[in-house]
């Protein structure tokens, strides 16, 4: 009886040991890498210029130093000196961009989650981005930042054609954390005009390639096929989602950006003929966009019209695993009207319609056009009341992403067992 009661002893030993030895790695959790939306990728600035707005402002810096988002740079006079060293100038003849004469700009911490996460590098509560998801990850799941847990930043204000590099940069950023995660593929989480780069990288590859290193896509209020918006603040700018800040004086630095023109509505999702923008005097439509532009004083916004359509009309499906959330029942412009006897250079009323606060609904369903277009699911599930930016830190799409994750354990295929 003893000897049975020795020999059971070993063999429990045995059997605890062993599962303490394999069990971690049995079941593997797809690595995260983060993919940032328009405005969600810190930027650093060095100054050497010759000329500035203001006397307040700086001329040179002895290092580079975080440009966005620096709150401090975001107060009355001091603003003007923000936007002369973020703003982009457009040449005509390369069809590119290039920062004010003296200014350079850099996107820091490529692969690192806390350039997405926190926009302020003083982590400033204003500037949070990615951070609730990211503190999940790492708190809830146990994910690891810089080794299952990554960062894909990259120049907002540059359009797909001039961010060419960043393609490049992600595909071996998701190759490297593949290697370092024992082979387990990568989920994917892109915000807002996040969706669409990544729906442009995914393009980029192959099926086998993808079939290898993808396990899935989840996107969070993705713009799939532009928004009203954009033409709102090529009018009259935007304040960021704040009451403190003017949108007359950020439009002076937004207009500036091609990546505005790429989120310009999309054909594929509204028809030629809708009037976007109605005066009375004459409406706008998709057809009618060089002449409003003219209008409002903007001709570049035609220019980055041209450059970027064609990366709107190619809409195939990505090929992997898609989860597509976002927020609906929220007022969202689909119509700038100027009123009888109002002149086109005042500020519209919007006409509002569905979305999330930001994008409109037929955009954010963009990913439903490929539910019999491709074989991997596409999982679509809209969040009533979440606007655009509360989707990265609403409980319900927390749990969502948490339960995602949970349930799409990986086999590896060294252990011959799978352990839930």
């Amino acid at each position: 009886m003893k000897l049975f009661i020795i020999i059971m002893i070993i063999v429990f030993l045995y059997i605890i040991n062993d599962a303490k030895t394999w069990r971690p790695e049995a079941t593997e959790r797809s690595p995260v890498i983060l993919v940032p939306g328009d405005g969600g990728s810190q930027l650093e600035a060095k100054l050497n210029k010759t000329a500035v707005p203001h006397y307040l402002c700086e001329k040179v810096s002895s290092d580079y130093f975080n440009i966005w988002l620096n709150l401090e740079l975001l107060v009355p006079i001091i603003i003007d000196c923000f936007i002369d060293n973020m703003k982009l100038t457009y040449h005509n003849d390369t069809r590119t961009t290039t920062n004010t004469d003296g200014v350079s700009v850099r996107v820091p911490g490529w692969g690192d989650p806390f350039t997405v996460e926190y926009l302020d590098s003083s982590k400033a509560s204003p500037g949070y981005y990615f951070k609730n998801i990211g503190n999940m990850l790492v708190d809830e799941l146990g994910y690891v930042r810089n080794f299952s847990l990554r960062g894909a930043p990259y120049d907002f204000r540059k359009a797909p054609n001039e961010n060419e590099e960043f393609f490049i940069k992600l595909k071996q950023l998701v190759e490297e954390t593949y290697i370092t995660n024992n082979k387990v593929p990568i989920t994917l989480i892109a915000h807002s005009m996040g969706g669409p780069m990544t729906l442009l990288f995914l393009q980029k590859q192959t099926q086998k390639w993808k079939d290898q290193y993808i396990k899935t896509l989840i996107s969070l209020g993705a713009v799939w096929g532009g928004s009203v918006k954009a033409l709102k603040v090529f009018a009259v700018g935007d304040n960021l989602g704040t009451y403190v800040l003017r949108e007359s004086i950020l439009k002076d630095q937004q207009i500036t950006s091609p990546s505005l023109g790429w989120l310009l509505p999309s054909k594929i999702f509204w028809k030629e003929t809708e009037v976007l923008v109605q005066t009375q005097i004459k409406n706008y439509t998709l057809l009618d966009l060089q002449q409003f532009f003219l209008d409002i004083n903007v001709p570049n916004g035609w220019e980055f019209r041209k450059d970027t359509e064609k990366f709107q009309t190619d809409f195939t499906a990505p090929g992997v695993e898609v989860h597509c959330l976002h927020g609906i029942n929220v007022g969202t412009v689909e119509r700038l009207y100027y009123k009888p006897g109002v002149s086109i250079d005042t500020y519209p009323q919007l006409i509002l319609g569905d979305g999330d606060g930001t994008v409109n609904l037929r955009s954010l369903n963009g990913c439903l056009y490929w539910r019999n277009k491709q074989k991997q699911r596409i999982y679509h599930q809209p969040f009533s009341g979440v606007d655009h930016m509360e989707i990265l830190r609403n409980q319900h799409v927390l749990d969502y992403i948490k339960t995602t994750l949970s349930t799409s354990q990986h086999y590896n295929p060294r252990f011959k067992k799978l352990i839930n």
